[in-house]
């Protein structure tokens, strides 16, 4: 039997763990075996860049603590793990992705997103929308260009109107 003192240290991994997971709106659970140091390090830069990070927590430790928070992880839980974390909902799949075309070591397995879990399929239809930034642009494009053609019309009926 585990002494009380380890007992209390594990279960203050699985309450940061259910913290983590309750504060961030996207988590993704990949598999890192294979990665060096350094290419470890290049990962968490830019993740960081991005306001996300990782951890690597115990699998026994993380299936206990989402099975508190009523998340089945299934079987996503097995080899090594590690728990990446985001308040956006899209940086840190689009960077895991980015990163693993690159590093092929690095095996997305699940991801929460917003509450909803998101299977490997879903994180690389995730990883292809554009960023907010992108987004907001995209939309601003298509805003102006409606402005734009309205003016042309009112100038043409002004014209015409002025003949």
């Amino acid at each position: 039997m585990a002494s009380k003192v380890i007992l209390e240290q594990k279960q203050a991994v699985i309450d940061e763990i259910k913290e983590r997971a309750n504060s961030a709106k996207s988590i993704v659970l990949f598999d890192y075996r294979g990665i060096t140091d350094s290419e470890a390090k290049e990962l968490r830069i830019k993740l960081r860049e991005s306001n996300a990070d990782y951890k690597v927590y115990k699998n026994t430790l993380m299936a206990r603590a989402f099975n508190d928070l009523g998340i089945d992880l299934g079987d996503n839980l097995t080899g090594p793990s590690a728990f990446a974390f985001s308040d956006d909902q899209i940086a840190p799949i689009k960077v895991l992705s980015e990163f693993a075309k690159n590093h092929p070591a690095v095996i997305l397995k699940v991801g929460i997103v917003d509450g909803e879990t998101a299977d490997k399929a879903k994180l690389a239809e995730y990883a292809t929308i554009p960023s907010r930034d992108g987004l907001l642009t995209m939309l601003a494009g298509g805003m102006i260009g409606l402005v734009k053609d309205l003016s042309i019309c009112l100038d043409l009926y002004s014209q015409q109107k002025e003949d």
